[in-house]
């Protein structure tokens, strides 16, 4: 069973969704890969997105600068290494796609991570909007560039 919530945010609604092994999505209100929902989704309370909403709240007020959450991600071997790379990502740091791929063990596949960063499922907790062109541009988000922009300005991290 997966149960989901929807919460409001300085980037707009966001719709968390955790299963029994942690968080599985945050997805945006226009989503560019939306995840399809099954009869096993439901709408409620769980702790999982209780400690998901407090967390966002306090990165959002400038207060946290990493998650500590269980994450329940659903990928392919290659995405869950890309995302694991994403992860490790600092607060207020950026890298470019192909550093990215270096970083998760696969310095040749870098469109291919980046097909992967375009899919992950954990936005934000999983710091998708630190990637960069490989000339220090802002590259496609999941939730639009203007949100990307909200997020490197939150962290300090904006591009020149």
């Amino acid at each position: 069973m997966i149960v989901f919530t929807t919460i409001d945010s300085p980037v707009g609604p966001l719709l968390l969704a955790a299963d029994s092994e942690g968080l599985r999505l945050i997805e945006f209100s226009q989503p560019r890969h939306p995840v399809q929902r099954s009869a096993e989704w439901r709408e409620g309370a769980d702790p999982v997105l209780d400690a998901a909403r407090t967390q966002l709240e306090e990165y959002f007020a400038g207060h946290r600068t990493c998650f500590d959450l269980p994450l329940s991600t659903q990928g392919t071997p290659f995405q869950r290494d890309i995302w694991s790379a994403l992860a490790e990502i600092r607060y207020g740091e950026t890298v470019s796609y192909g550093e990215l791929a270096s970083r998760a063990g696969h310095a040749g596949a870098v469109r291919a991570a980046g097909a992967a960063v375009g899919r992950n499922p954990l936005p934000i907790v999983v710091p998708c909007h630190r990637v960069l062109g490989a000339d220090g541009s802002m590259t496609g988000f999941s939730g639009g560039l203007p949100i990307k922009r909200q997020l490197l300005g939150l962290e300090g991290a904006l591009p020149a």
